[in-house]
């Protein structure tokens, strides 16, 4: 592996997706009872598939391997945002609890992107050598 990084912990994109679990708890929190296993079970879903590829993907150790589990990683991302829209639009949850939450995710997405081109640059580079 090209990424000389010793273990997910230390990646900043797992570290955020941990942080982006534990909001998507507090917020599910509030749901009405009957969402406990539709809506907020679907989201919490979501948001734990996103450090868990990026930590799955990265044990892995080839960045092809990597690569294809950060892609994973930001189709949950585009999964619980749709998710939160969705919440929103079902009045689960106020206008300023959205901006906030869907700053964060955009945030993990940009760089789950960045660290997947990275790698891919990576790759290429090293294969031209």
């Amino acid at each position: 592996m090209s990424l000389r990084i010793k273990s997910y912990h230390d990646l900043r994109i797992w570290q955020l997706g941990i942080q982006i679990v534990k909001s998507t708890y507090a917020i599910t929190r509030e749901f009405p009872k009957s969402e406990i296993y539709g809506l907020a079970g679907q989201m919490q879903r979501a948001a734990v598939s996103i450090p868990s590829n990026i930590a799955e993907g990265h044990i892995r150790g080839s960045d092809r391997e990597f690569n294809r589990f950060l892609q994973i990683a930001l189709g949950s991302c585009a999964e619980l945002e749709t998710q939160i829209i969705i919440a929103k639009e079902l009045a689960y949850l106020n206008v300023s609890e959205v901006g906030k939450f869907l700053q964060e995710l955009n945030e993990e997405a940009k760089q789950i992107r960045t660290l997947s081109k990275h790698i891919s640059l990576s790759k290429k580079t090293t294969a031209n050598r």
